[in-house]
């Protein structure tokens, strides 16, 4: 049987509270002190009792709370690398580019730290960039693979993957917070993106940021459709595409970290980003 941090706190407190005013009551009694001399030795040994406890309080409500964020970063990292054994499917069905999912992760927490996002927010980049295409899932192989256009229904049908994505991750909760990539990261900034059609700051931030990593990578990488672009024409699209598909600022702080946000995509996963 467990016993719980609340419960051993609160019985260590009275026991030791009880032990001290039974032992410093008889020490006082021992001493036959006047009546002025009593009052001034209760008060003192009230204070000392009181910074006392407060300081034995502050150690194991510490120690518990250590231990408690050390077995939060264990569940982080089992669903973490439960997610990445689904990511690694889905990239292989997806006929991706090896470690697609990871590399687009890794550079958008970096721009995301440049935008100054951090802590639960970089969490949720974290995972909503793992599982940006989750709803394509769904999506069949003919129309995921094809290696040709896409005609007008075949396209609508993929258009669909941001829906399924939201309705997938809303049913894990601690996904929930993440789904603002998976959602939102085909949506423009002039409005003419999907699936609501979202305008400018409308976009969450976190889907802003991805979605320029995720034209960077779907360029800069071969496709069934399409062989990789060479990196300058990959870089002046970018640039391009600043204001209308992407937001001009993002745009703008990602070509001016570049080298270092590209590093990231092409090296493995540094230890630190095991933690958010």
């Amino acid at each position: 049987m467990s016993i719980s941090p609340q419960f051993r706190i609160a019985f260590l407190y009275v026991a030791l509270a009880s032990l001290w005013i039974w032992l410093s009551d008889r020490a006082l009694a021992s001493l036959a002190l006047n009546p002025s001399q009593v009052v001034w030795a209760q008060s003192v040994k009230g204070w000392f009792f009181v910074m006392l406890t407060g300081v034995m309080l502050y150690w194991l409500i510490g120690r518990d709370l250590r231990r408690l964020a050390a077995i939060n970063r264990r569940l982080v990292q089992g669903h973490e690398q439960t997610l990445r054994v689904l990511v690694s499917a889905m990239d292989i069905r997806h006929k991706e580019t090896r470690d697609h999912s990871d590399r687009v992760m890794r550079m958008a927490m970096g721009l995301a730290r440049l935008a100054g996002m951090h802590g639960e927010a970089l969490l949720a980049v974290k995972f909503g960039a793992l599982l940006h295409d989750i709803g394509k899932l769904a999506i069949p192989d003919a129309i995921l693979i094809k290696p040709g256009k896409l005609d007008d229904a075949e396209m609508a049908h993929m258009r669909r993957h941001p829906e399924i994505g939201r309705e997938l991750m809303e049913q894990v909760d601690f996904l929930r917070s993440a789904i603002d990539i998976p959602y939102a990261h085909h949506e423009r900034w002039d409005g003419g993106g999907y699936p609501r059609g979202l305008r400018g700051e409308e976009i969450p931030l976190a889907a802003r940021v991805f979605s320029i990593v995720d034209v960077w990578d779907a360029l800069s990488f071969p496709r069934v459709y399409k062989p990789a672009w060479p990196e300058e024409d990959v870089l002046d699209y970018l640039r391009q595409a600043a204001g209308s598909q992407l937001d001009p600022q993002l745009v703008e702080l990602f070509l001016a970290n570049y080298p270092a946000i590209k590093a990231l995509g092409m090296a493995g996963p540094p230890p630190e980003l095991a933690q958010a």
